[in-house]
């Protein structure tokens, strides 16, 4: 509907252009959210609507907490950590990858698009890295389109 408003003002505008989506990302306090603060300080643009949720360890991110961002409207959630075997808690993050795979066949079988669950590993000097991936979660999201699944 907003696309065919949009289009009826001259426009040619894609529904991609207008929808602005909701992104949570679960950032381990030691590596991940290190690369995102490394990013901000060193003025690297990034698309600014993800919501970072700092974390101790990206293994602390109950499978709960994704379901329900997702149910209350969120289009996108990221969870990022530390590269395997540099985890601060020895083998976090190795439990995150295991409840992850999970969590994407959870998700489809709930009818909420895998896609929009996306794991990555950042260290703290990988700013670059860290606003890389945000553009191309935003990009993936913004493709699917709005969670129709989450609270309207």
């Amino acid at each position: 509907m907003k696309t065919e408003q949009v289009e009826k003002r001259g426009s040619a505008k894609t529904h991609e252009d207008i929808f602005e989506p909701k992104i949570i990302a679960f950032l381990c306090n030691w590596c991940s959210y290190a690369g995102a603060d490394l990013a901000g300080t060193s003025r690297i643009q990034y698309s600014p609507i993800v919501h970072s949720v700092r974390v101790s360890c990206s293994s602390r991110v109950d499978p709960t907490y994704v379901i329900k961002a997702l149910m209350m409207g969120a289009d996108g959630v990221l969870i990022a950590g530390c590269h395997p075997g540099e985890c601060h808690y020895k083998s976090g993050n190795l439990l995150t990858r295991r409840r992850f795979m999970m969590l994407k066949t959870l998700l489809e079988t709930i009818g909420i698009e895998p896609d929009r669950l996306r794991l990555e590993w950042i260290s703290a000097s990988e700013a670059n890295k860290f606003a890389s991936v945000v553009d191309d979660f935003v990009k993936q999201i913004k493709k699917l389109g709005p969670n129709e699944m989450g609270e309207q």
